[in-house]
Parts: structure tokens; C-alpha cells; sequence
């Protein structure tokens, strides 16, 4: 079977895709239900250790999500180059988009550090024999030791951050998507050789 340029675009669209929706769907599960899960057990280390276990088992597979985004994004934007210089605003989308895949590997980057710290002081804690008192694993009560509740701040707003910003890949995505259409690239090819 003879693949063409084409397919190979079909390929790395779907490739983009599905790493894309994998991203983004589990960080929405570990901030809907993962991070939330331990709140139901009674003691706050294992409130923590539930957490850290979900997180230590899905890491590979959001990573490889990321992963595919990066490469097959990579792909696409070869296969695009023409577009890219022909389609006013294309590039800028396009460039939008990049700098949000980059800031959202980065913010997930963080928050695995983030939930690493967490796992660690609160073991620390609980060898010493101090009570490890969370509502959650990235809530904090009066009583959870000042260094686990800023780890658990930093949590929070990084656990929020990764879907926005996975989020807004797929957006951008797809607004990229439908600028394949013929009506709207002869619209960017005019805008581009007539300028408001």
C-alpha cells in the first residue's frame, strides 16, 4: 500500500489526538477523583499514600500522552510549513499552541514534583510520629505541618493548571483543524497578500 503525505498527516492528526485526550482526561481525574480519593479513609498519611499510588501508576501513561502530543505536533507542523507561510494567522496560532504544549509538559512536570514532595514530608512526619492531619492529599488543615501544607498550596494551583493548559492544546487544535478547509485557507492566503 503506497502512503502518501496525506496519510501521514491523517496519522499524526490521530496520534496528536488521542495523546492529547489522554493528557488532558487524566488530569481531570486526578483533580476530580484521584487527589480526592484518600479523603474518605481516616487517617491522613493514608489520605496521601492513596494519592501518591494512583499518581505513581498512571505517570507513565500521561507522560506517554504528552509525549505523542510533542512528536506528532512536531509532525504536523512539518507538514504544514506552506500553510504555516501562506495562511495569515496560522502561524501565530500554531505558535499559541506550541508555547501552550511546552507550559503544559511543564506544569505537569511540576506537580509530579509537587506530589513527590507531598509523599515525602508526609512520610518523614509520620516516622517521627507527628500526626499527618489533610483533608486530602493537596488540602491542608490547621493542623498539617507548615512545610506539607505549602507543598500542598503549590498542589493545588499546579493541578489546575495542567488541564487548563492541556485544555487549551486541543482548542488550538482544533481551530488549527478547521483552518484545512478550502474556503478558510483561500481566506488566509487573501488576508495574507491583502493586509487590513
Amino acid at each position: 500500500m503506497h502512503v502518501t503525505a496525506t496519510d501521514n498527516h491523517a496519522v499524526a492528526q490521530a496520534v496528536h489526538d488521542v495523546g492529547s485526550a489522554l493528557w488532558f482526561g487524566g488530569s481531570v481525574m486526578g483533580v476530580a477523583g484521584v487527589n480526592k480519593s484518600g479523603s474518605d479513609l481516616t487517617q491522613g498519611i493514608d489520605r496521601i499514600r492513596v494519592a501518591e499510588s494512583a499518581w505513581t501508576r498512571f505517570s507513565p501513561a500521561q507522560w506517554l500522552g504528552i509525549g505523542a502530543t510533542i512528536l506528532a505536533g512536531l509532525q504536523l507542523t512539518r507538514t504544514s510549513r506552506r500553510r504555516f507561510a501562506l495562511q495569515r494567522g496560522y502561524g501565530s496560532v500554531g505558535a499559541a499552541k506550541a508555547a501552550t504544549v511546552v507550559l503544559g509538559a511543564a506544569a505537569t512536570a511540576y506537580a509530579a514534583y509537587c506530589g513527590t514532595r507531598i509523599g515525602r514530608l508526609a512520610e518523614q512526619a509520620h516516622q517521627r510520629g507527628d500526626q499527618v492531619d489533610v483533608k486530602d492529599a493537596t488540602i491542608s488543615t490547621a493542623h498539617t505541618p507548615p512545610d506539607l501544607a505549602t507543598w500542598q498550596r503549590r498542589q493545588r494551583i499546579s493541578q489546575y493548571a495542567v488541564p487548563a493548559l492541556a485544555g487549551a492544546n486541543i482548542v488550538l487544535g482544533s481551530y488549527l483543524v478547521q483552518s484545512y478547509g478550502t474556503g478558510t485557507t483561500a481566506k488566509g492566503v487573501v488576508r495574507r497578500l491583502l493586509p487590513d
